[in-house]
């Protein structure tokens, strides 16, 4: 009579440890599965929180990473200019003639801080002025072209003539060899232009590159400024040709401001 009672209690006491044993393994596993769910959760926590503050960070590095980029673009500018220059200088010489060009061009950063693009008078304002080393009477490029003409100048500012301003021309050179005219904003379009006076006897082909000629003392020779487009003939005795620009004037910041050392002296053989 005693083990058929015993024997109930110590089935009963297996199955007890058994469900314990089984609870202690769920639990077990079930903390793991939290610990993995709260450790996914902290590094997507963590990983927003770093990539919000990189963002963060990159935007306030992207100034100096810009300004940085106007430093480099204009010293680029620079040894460019000096390259063509001592070309020229010894392809002269190679001449004979014994005759040396001494001009050559002061480069200057700058950014532009105004600029209008609404009307047919547009200017822009630049953040450098005569404490920068600016003067009156310098052009203002970028790699992608001719921007415009300083007019004004106080100790920290400039003020300057758009290319894209009806009384502004710049002289430029129908590709590397060809036709010099007049190349003028076409009064509408943010890359729109127009080469005007090229001589019928000037042959070309669209897609050529316009170039700045030399001729202008503001601008160096040979900056590409665009691509020739179609043309028509005027008045029987030259060609007026389209130009797309290669300078987006809705997307303009950093310029460098170009100054023809030479050009206080050579104005005065024109006054």
């Amino acid at each position: 009579m005693r083990s058929r009672k015993v024997l109930p209690r110590l089935i009963s006491l297996a199955i007890f440890i058994a469900l314990e044993i089984a609870s202690l393994q769920l639990l077990s596993h079930n903390a793991q599965l939290q610990r993995i769910w709260l450790s996914r959760s902290a590094h997507g926590f963590m990983g927003a929180v770093w990539g919000s503050t990189q963002r963060v960070q990159g935007f306030f590095r992207l100034s100096k990473t810009n300004r940085e980029l106007s430093l480099e673009n204009a010293a680029l500018l620079k040894e460019l200019t000096e390259t063509r220059e001592a070309l020229r200088r010894a392809h002269t010489d190679s001449l004979g003639t014994g005759l040396r060009q001494e001009s050559g061009f002061v480069i200057i950063p700058a950014e532009v801080v105004k600029m209008s693009r609404g009307s047919q008078h547009n200017y822009l304002i630049l953040n450098r002025g005569y404490e920068d080393g600016i003067q009156e009477k310098s052009g203002i490029i970028t790699r992608n072209g001719v921007v415009g003409m300083i007019d004004a100048v106080s100790a920290h500012h400039a003020y300057a003539f758009s290319f894209q301003h009806a009384d502004i021309s710049i002289s430029a050179r129908l590709g590397l060899e060809g036709g010099t005219g007049l190349l003028v904003w076409d009064g509408s379009g943010n890359r729109g232009a127009i080469l005007k006076e090229i001589p019928l006897q000037y042959k070309y082909n669209p897609g050529d590159t316009i170039y700045t000629s030399g001729h202008s003392l503001l601008f160096p020779p040979d900056i590409p400024l665009g691509v020739a487009g179609e043309s028509r003939i005027i008045n029987g005795a030259t060609n007026e040709i389209s130009v797309t620009l290669f300078q987006d004037f809705s997307a303009i910041r950093y310029v460098s401001v170009v100054h023809n050392t030479a050009f206080d002296e050579i104005e005065e053989f024109v006054q």
